[in-house]
């Protein structure tokens, strides 16, 4: 086993470890410290892996299912699907993937927290980026920030649903989604029926080029970014 398999299989312990406290109390230092205890992670190590203690665990256990998304998404046949049904299916992946409801509630609650909501608004960011990646996304400019928020919006709303939904397997919940992707689409459509106009040519060939210097971030860790990491010249 190398060190980088190691240090995962140390911090999905403590991960696993932790989901049985955190229904009683939350994404904390006591959880943590119980996990650690639970899991038999040196404590050294534990630190290293959560350097900021339960901020960290909160956000690895996000991480994870947004990888368990991307495992399951590829591993799965997509051609009979429609673009807005790839979508939902890749959504309603990483919605089955979090499966702990009380965890994902707990943690809505921390990273509501101001001193947590730019962590917690960055983790929303990295799962729609981790969608559309999954869905082989290659856009560099402006559509790459108006798709990630997007999406953004309606991950963070469904997950809300998800939370109150009690329909059997979740249904209520599945056909929100539905809902809010059709929604998506239509903006996407409009967006389209929009550049073909004249007028949105001829505003794009002039004020409009400011926008073409928008680009990407060009470090896949880099998520939202920093506003001057936006433009180049």
């Amino acid at each position: 086993m190398d060190q980088n398999t190691s240090m995962d299989a140390a911090k999905d312990a403590v991960i696993d470890a932790a989901l049985a406290h955190v229904p009683f109390d939350g994404w904390s230092a006591a959880s943590l410290a119980a996990a650690t205890a639970d899991s038999g992670v040196a404590a050294g190590l534990v630190t290293a892996l959560f350097p900021r203690g339960a901020v960290d665990l909160a956000l690895a256990y996000h991480d994870r299912g947004d990888a368990l998304m991307r495992d399951r998404f590829a591993a799965e046949d997509h051609n009979s699907l429609r673009y807005s049904e790839k979508v939902a299916r890749a959504v309603r992946l990483r919605l089955e993937a979090a499966s702990d409801k009380e965890a994902v509630r707990r943690g809505t609650t921390f990273f509501a927290l101001p001193q947590h909501a730019a962590d917690g608004a960055k983790a929303i960011w990295g799962t729609a980026d981790a969608i559309w990646l999954a869905l082989g996304d290659t856009s560099t400019d402006l559509n790459w920030y108006t798709k990630r928020a997007t999406l953004s919006a309606v991950y963070a709303s469904t997950v809300l649903f998800w939370l109150g939904d009690d329909s059997l397997g979740h249904q209520a919940t599945w056909d929100f989604l539905d809902r809010r992707i059709e929604n998506v689409m239509q903006i996407e459509k409009l967006k389209s029926q929009v550049r073909d106009n004249p007028l949105a040519k001829a505003f794009a060939n002039g004020p409009g080029r400011w926008f073409d210097k928008i680009k990407a971030p060009t470090m896949p860790t880099d998520l939202p970014g920093s506003f001057m990491d936006r433009f180049r010249r």
